[in-house]
């Protein structure tokens, strides 16, 4: 039975991540690692272990790990993409000095590392229709260059040390758990919120730009799908591309029409946002997930908008916020 550490588990992966994570292993076998500021509540509170894993306080970690004897760590520490533009400095680093801390832990105490790349580690020179596994990667953007600065190091522990580290490129994420929290793609969540309260949705992200994405079973299950992978199949270890579905604000517009007939969008380009989305692909080629770890997705976007609607709609009711 594996031992997981879970850092940066009160984040928008790691909250979801982690309730999968110990439906799986067993709550006791999952640690929900967190910062001070961002301490875990409810059912991630209650589920399990709840320990303090500051990226920045390796020797914290450390103990941790040897606390509770930890085999598998994910770190989904990182600043969204917005954000990190603001505070270049801090993005760095949280992720890529916090990252370094990680894999000393993990050379020392022999752990497997998952740390999630994203579409963002591509630029504008990059080709954006069937984005290859192995392109030219040079981001415009703090965060792109954090993310493949991630994958180098990533692979430069697994080549040197021997440690086994692992990643996949993200594309935008959609869930209904957690709301968005300064990122490029999160539009793509914000629009459902709008159409679940029956207001009008301004779309910051200017009309015809595809981007891909993915809804969060599916971003759940590459994370611990590639984790379970059998190594001897893996010819990359760091940066695979993953996608499900790629589409423009008109298209899920249209596609949240169908369920909501009167609900209406108008555009409002943010400058910042657009330059980011237009360095990013169109849609990646995950041919190589697909043949080394057998990748498939089970959501597309009418699947996705479908049950999205139900599921925040039945929260946002239990919340009372409608």
């Amino acid at each position: 039975m594996k031992n997981i550490l879970v850092i940066g588990s009160t984040g928008q992966i790691g909250s979801e991540l982690t309730r999968e994570l110990r439906k799986l292993y067993g709550g006791n076998h999952v640690v929900a690692g967190y910062i001070a500021s961002a301490e875990p509540k409810g059912e991630l509170r209650d589920g399990g272990p709840c320990e303090m894993a500051n990226v920045m306080d390796g020797e914290g970690i450390m103990e941790v790990v040897r606390k509770y004897h930890i085999d598998t760590i994910y770190n989904l520490a990182a600043l969204l993409s917005v954000v990190a533009e603001s505070k270049p400095r801090l993005a760095w680093q949280i992720g890529i000095d916090g990252l370094w801390n990680i894999l000393e832990v993990a050379r020392q105490e022999r752990c497997a590392v998952f740390t999630p790349s994203s579409i963002g580690s591509f630029g504008v020179n990059t080709p954006h229709d069937m984005t290859p596994q192995d392109t030219i990667q040079r981001p415009l953007t703090i965060y792109g260059v954090s993310k493949v600065t991630t994958e180098l190091i990533s692979d430069y522990y697994h080549h040197k040390y021997g440690v086994d580290t692992r990643s996949v490129r993200f594309p935008g994420i959609i869930s209904y758990m957690t709301p968005p929290g300064g990122g490029t793609t999160d539009y793509a969540v914000d629009i459902f919120y709008y159409a679940v309260r029956g207001e009008r949705f301004t779309c910051p992200i200017a009309a015809g730009t595809r981007m891909d994405m993915m809804y969060m079973p599916d971003a759940l299950k590459a994370a611990i799908q590639l984790m379970e992978a059998d190594p001897t199949r893996l010819v990359h270890h760091n940066g695979f591309n993953v996608a499900a579905m790629s589409f423009d604000p008109d298209m899920i517009y249209h596609a949240i029409k169908v369920h909501k007939p009167n609900f209406e969008m108008v555009y409002d380009v943010d400058p910042l946002k657009q330059h980011i989305a237009e360095s990013w692909p169109d849609m990646m080629d995950d041919s190589c997930a697909r043949e080394e770890w057998d990748w498939h997705h089970e959501y597309n976007l009418p699947a996705m908008t479908k049950d999205m609607l139900e599921k925040l709609s039945e929260r946002l009711l239990k919340q009372g916020s409608l």
